[in-house]
């Protein structure tokens, strides 16, 4: 087994990870990051496509966000559908910022570029990573490529690799792991298509949940909830756009989105999860590996870019004077936004999808309550303080 000796190792070559890397690099920190998959599979991810006020200011800052700006779309507003009806919620005009559409894979390949670029040790195909000794002053990380047995020993180890990496399994008893599973799932899909308006639509049916969102100025992203137990292949494209169709209903008349070729779909539970603490000895987790939000706030991939953003910083204070305070509260401080991130997510799902154990009572209410935020100009406000971060 060949061993290799750094400042920093980062697992999981996401976008927390690649962000991580570079983050501490441009502090002068001698990082080595290893990802399990090869570098096309990586950058081919399609995950989150909102980025917050808060986070494209942190790619900005990093000297990352070039492209962002150029391609992004910037969002000020959002609608909402219920009961036939378009209520549209005027972020920008509300809280003076704005989202921007750009896909998680878009962030990916930019910070991947980056930092092959600057010389960073970014290795892909790194086969499963295992990290030991973490209460130690040496913590490592061991993995397997080209035939071969690996170790990295390093003075910090940063799992950024999600929910089924190495990071959660090497917390031990020391992890408590807090979630709640939703009873449905959600089916989405990439489509070669226009957008038909440029705003995201979250629209609440009697049949479900629908969300219509963009990737691109050609590339049309949708989503259904459809229950958990279902299956891709009972989903034929026609069904899709026709169900589409009639969950963004208006004036009793279904509402078309713009249909094209469906190159990508999926289906996806939808759960929250937190993991505490996000740290021990000598390994911290950020992003996936520490924390999962239902995708209706759109605060996943955001969260991960706030949780290295502090993280780095941390290591730099430690790295340069000593100081400890930062990486010892980086839990603390880390989950007073996940918590916040959680509690709007649940927020979000409960208010716009269907249970089916509600009773009219609940359905009733349910309407009520959006129809209270799209009236009130407080509870607008607080939707949108919470959406663009």
């Amino acid at each position: 087994m060949s061993t290799e000796r750094t400042q920093v190792v980062v697992v999981g070559a996401g976008p927390a990870g690649l962000l991580l890397s570079h983050l501490l690099h441009e502090e002068g920190i001698a990082t080595i990051l290893v990802e399990a998959q090869d570098r096309d599979y990586v950058q081919a991810r399609v995950r989150a496509g909102v980025i917050e006020h808060g986070a494209a200011d942190i790619l900005r800052r990093a000297g990352v966000g070039d492209r962002m700006d150029r391609e992004g779309l910037p969002h000020e507003g959002i609608e909402l559908r219920f009961d036939g009806t378009a209520h549209r919620i005027a972020m920008t005009d509300l809280t003076g910022r704005h989202i921007t559409v750009y896909g998680q894979q878009e962030i990916v390949h930019d910070l991947t570029e980056r930092r092959l670029a600057d010389g960073g040790d970014v290795r892909f195909a790194c086969g499963p990573a295992a990290i030991h000794d973490i209460d130690s002053a040496e913590p490592s990380v061991t993995y397997t490529a080209d035939g071969g047995e690996h170790r990295i020993v390093a003075d910090f180890v940063v799992a950024c690799d999600g929910a089924h990496g190495a990071g959660r399994p090497a917390l031990g008893g020391a992890l408590t792991p807090i979630e709640k599973v939703y009873p449905f799932a959600w089916l989405g899909i990439l489509a070669h298509a226009a957008p038909r308006i440029h705003e995201l639509v979250y629209a609440n049916h009697e049949n479900g949940f629908a969300l219509y969102s963009m990737r691109s100025p050609t590339v049309t992203r949708l989503y259904l909830q459809v229950p958990s137990t279902d299956r891709l292949e009972e989903w034929p494209d026609e069904r899709i756009w026709d169900e589409l169709a009639l969950r963004f209903s208006l004036d009793g008349q279904p509402w078309e989105p713009t249909r094209g070729e469906i190159f990508e779909r999926s289906l996806a539970p939808l759960r929250s999860y937190v993991g505490e603490p996000m740290q021990r000895g000598r390994l911290f987790l950020a992003g996936d590996a520490a924390h999962t939000v239902p995708p209706t706030g759109a605060k996943g991939m955001n969260l991960a870019i706030r949780d290295v953003d502090l993280l780095a910083r941390a290591l730099t204070e430690q790295v340069r004077t000593g100081e400890e305070a930062g990486l010892r509260t980086y839990t603390d401080r880390a989950l007073r936004a996940v918590w916040r991130a959680e509690y709007f997510s649940w927020w979000m799902t409960t208010m716009l999808h269907r249970f089916d154990a509600d009773s009219a009572f609940d359905r009733r209410v349910q309407t009520a309550q959006l129809t209270n935020v799209v009236s009130s100009r407080a509870y607008s406000t607080a939707l949108a303080e919470n959406y663009v971060g």
